[in-house]
């Protein structure tokens, strides 16, 4: 059935409406208009409830499961409920501070913080988290030292423009002194870095050799580690709480829960969508790239989802991607709450990153 607009629905349907999806939230049963004149404080009489219910269902934004129950909300309801009716929650004095001391306590890396992020957003929102570090296809290295273990023997230090250190062992074919091992790193910080494996140049390597002299041939293994380090950035997909859906019946299905956990560990449609590889045109009201992603029921491009919602952000180092974080849950999803939540831990994610970068500049 075709979405409407905000303009077709009434106050009063929208005041409706609205009492429905927080009692099905809540409770998971199909809400009647007994129940809404009972305990939704509604001033209006049962008839006009139970005719206003009729209307949203034609409308498509309730559905009834049985002839004799009351109404659910569809995805359309859904989708009207994020869009124009949610609330901010508000997250409590005690809740806020336990995040940011979380948080502090794992500054050195993003892994570590998205880690903790992971378990805060599983345990606060009771559904099962996800934290996506996505797919790179072009990584720049900032910074290049060569550390002397012997004449032989050395490791490379990449610390890349994402704030990620990667190392790698190198064994060169000729002894190579200590200070000519520091002045090919310097060479690689003026002419390397900042440039992707793709930008380095023929021109740039005879460069490098050229300058090195007759230690040249050490040029060509370095850089060959260089590549093979920071192009196999793959993304990576981390679960918690997997046991949290069976709190939900919509989950109760062991068939269809088995098939989610699989598709938990095989991580690559996930991490694909989560990484904008897949891209689906995004649901109304969420033209901002870097805002929190609501996806319910069959809007999502993974077809085991279909039953669920997933609600991700992107975490953000001084205005770059570097990882997301969400959620999974049932449809009926306490959407006020999560998508706070969301919010709020990925932003103090992303004050963690730039306050951690600031003094390391300063």
């Amino acid at each position: 059935m075709a979405k409407q607009t905000d303009g077709f629905l009434s106050d009063r349907k929208k005041m409706i409406l609205k009492a429905i999806i927080d009692a099905h939230i809540e409770n998971g049963e199909p809400v009647g208009s007994k129940y809404l004149t009972q305990a939704g404080g509604f001033s209006y009489s049962s008839a006009t409830i139970r005719n206003e219910m009729a209307e949203l269902e034609t409308m498509g934004y309730l559905e009834q499961p049985h002839t004799s129950s009351g109404r659910v909300p569809s995805e359309l309801g859904y989708r009207f409920y994020v869009d124009s009716l949610v609330e901010r929650y508000r997250m409590s004095t005690a809740e806020a501070e336990n995040l940011k001391a979380a948080l502090r306590e794992k500054q050195a890396e993003i892994d570590g913080i998205l880690d903790t992020a992971l378990k805060l957003a599983a345990s606060m929102t009771n559904y099962t988290a996800l934290a996506v570090r996505p797919r790179i296809a072009s990584v720049t290295v900032k910074k290049f030292e060569l550390i002397h273990i012997d004449e032989r023997s050395m490791v490379l230090v990449m610390v890349t423009a994402g704030g990620a250190v990667r190392t790698q062992n190198i064994v060169s074919e000729r002894p190579v002194p200590e200070e000519e091992k520091r002045r090919l790193a310097n060479l690689m910080n003026i002419r390397l870095a900042g440039l992707t494996c793709d930008e380095y140049t023929l021109p740039i390597l005879m460069e490098l050799e050229s300058a090195m002299g007759e230690y040249s041939f050490l040029v060509s293994p370095v850089v060959k580690s260089i590549c093979q380090t920071i192009s196999s950035t793959g993304g990576d997909i981390k679960i918690e709480g997997v046991n949290k859906l069976l709190s939900y019946p919509e989950f109760y299905d062991i068939g269809r829960l088995r098939d989610m956990i699989e598709m938990f560990e095989r991580k690559d449609e996930l991490l694909q969508l989560i990484s904008g590889e897949t891209a689906p045109m995004m649901p109304s009201g969420q033209q901002e790239e870097d805002g929190v992603h609501v996806y319910i029921g069959s809007e999502n491009p993974v077809i085991l989802m279909d039953n669920s919602t997933l609600v991700f952000k992107p975490v953000k180092k001084e205005g770059k991607t570097v990882g997301a974080l969400g959620v999974i849950g049932p449809t009926r999803m306490n959407y006020t709450k999560v998508i706070s939540m969301i919010d709020n831990i990925t932003d103090s994610i992303s004050d963690v990153l730039d306050a951690k970068e600031d003094n390391s500049n300063g």
